[in-house]
C-alpha cells in the first residue's frame, strides 16, 4: 500500500477529510521548497502536490502560470524537483508528496537520463504519486502499471463534463485518490459551484471506489468546508500561490502554514464523514 493508500484510509478511519495542498516547486524561490512543504505538514496537510514548472500549463490559470514562468527562469526543471523532494524525505517520511505537471518533462526526463528513468528516480526521491494532466488515460496503461510496481499511484482528473464511460474508465487505471475539477475552466477560477460539485460527486462514485478530492475554485475556509462537506479530500492550489507571492521573503513558510491551519481546523470540524 502506497504511503498516500495509507494516509487516506487513516482519515477514512476517522471520518476527515485530507487537505491537500498545491505549491510550484521552487516558487517564490528557488530553494525554498523544502523548507515550504514543512510548513505545510505543520499547517495541516495531509499530502502535498508539488507542481512542476512548464512552459504550456493548459489547465493552470495566470496565477499557477506566473510561478511556472519564474520557477523556470531560475533553472528549476524535473532534476531539481526530484532534488527538493529527496531533501524533503531526509526529515519527513511520513507525508506522501504527489508530482503534478504535464507529459513533456517526464518524457524530456527518461530522453535524457534513459527508459523509464523518471518512475525509477522520482521513486528514489520519495515521490508517492504522479497527476500528468495531458496524459488521457486511454493512453498510459503501461505507466500507470510501471508506477504500481513501485509502490506509486497515478492520478487522473475528472471533471463536469466527464462522461460515465470516462469515469468508468479512469477508476479501473487510478489508485490514490481521483482529481475532481470543480468546474469548467482553469486553475483559480473563482466561481465555485458546490452544488453542482455535491450532485456530481455521487455520479463519480458510482465507478470510483477510490477516495475523490475536489480542486480548483477554493480558496478560504468557507468553501473549503463547502467541498468538504461531500468530497474526500479539498485541494488548494492558486491561493497558496498568492500568499506565497505576497508574503515577505522570510514570511513566506509561516504565512502559508498559518493559512493552511487555518482550513484544517475547519474541515476538522465538519460532521465525520
Amino acid at each position: 500500500m502506497s504511503r498516500i493508500q495509507t494516509t487516506m484510509a487513516a482519515l477514512a478511519a476517522k471520518g476527515q477529510r485530507a487537505l491537500i495542498p498545491y505549491i510550484t516547486a521552487g516558487f517564490p524561490q528557488a530553494d525554498i521548497t523544502p523548507s515550504l512543504m514543512h510548513h505545510m505538514v505543520q499547517g495541516g496537510a495531509d499530502i502535498i502536490e508539488l507542481g512542476v514548472p512548464f512552459s504550456d500549463p493548459m489547465a493552470d490559470g495566470p496565477v499557477i502560470q506566473q510561478a511556472g514562468e519564474q520557477a523556470l527562469r531560475d533553472g528549476i526543471g524535473m532534476v531539481q524537483v526530484l532534488a527538493m523532494v529527496a531533501q524533503f524525505r531526509q526529515t519527513d517520511n511520513a507525508t506522501p508528496v504527489v508530482l503534478m505537471g504535464y507529459a513533456n518533462p517526464i518524457e524530456r526526463y527518461d530522453l535524457t537520463h534513459g527508459k523509464d528513468a523518471f518512475v525509477r528516480d522520482a521513486k528514489a526521491a520519495g515521490v508517492d504519486g504522479v497527476l500528468v494532466v495531458d496524459y488521457p488515460p486511454e493512453e498510459c496503461e503501461d505507466f500507470a502499471q510501471a508506477l504500481r510496481a513501485q509502490d506509486m499511484d497515478l492520478i487522473f482528473l475528472l471533471a463536469p463534463t466527464s462522461t460515465d464511460q470516462r469515469i468508468a474508465l479512469v477508476g479501473k487505471l487510478a489508485t490514490g485518490y481521483v482529481y475532481y475539477v470543480s468546474l469548467k475552466g482553469v486553475t483559480g477560477a473563482g466561481h465555485l459551484d458546490t452544488d453542482a460539485v455535491a450532485a456530481m460527486l455521487p455520479r463519480i462514485r458510482q465507478h470510483i471506489t477510490i477516495p475523490v478530492g475536489v480542486g480548483f475554485g477554493i480558496r478560504d475556509a468557507q468553501t473549503a468546508c463547502a467541498v468538504g462537506a461531500h468530497a474526500d479530500a479539498v485541494v488548494i492550489g492558486s491561493k497558496i500561490i498568492q500568499i506565497a507571492q505576497t508574503a515577505a521573503k522570510d514570511q513566506v513558510g509561516d504565512e502559508v502554514q498559518q493559512f493552511l491551519s487555518g482550513i484544517k481546523t475547519a474541515l476538522n470540524a465538519l460532521p465525520a464523514r
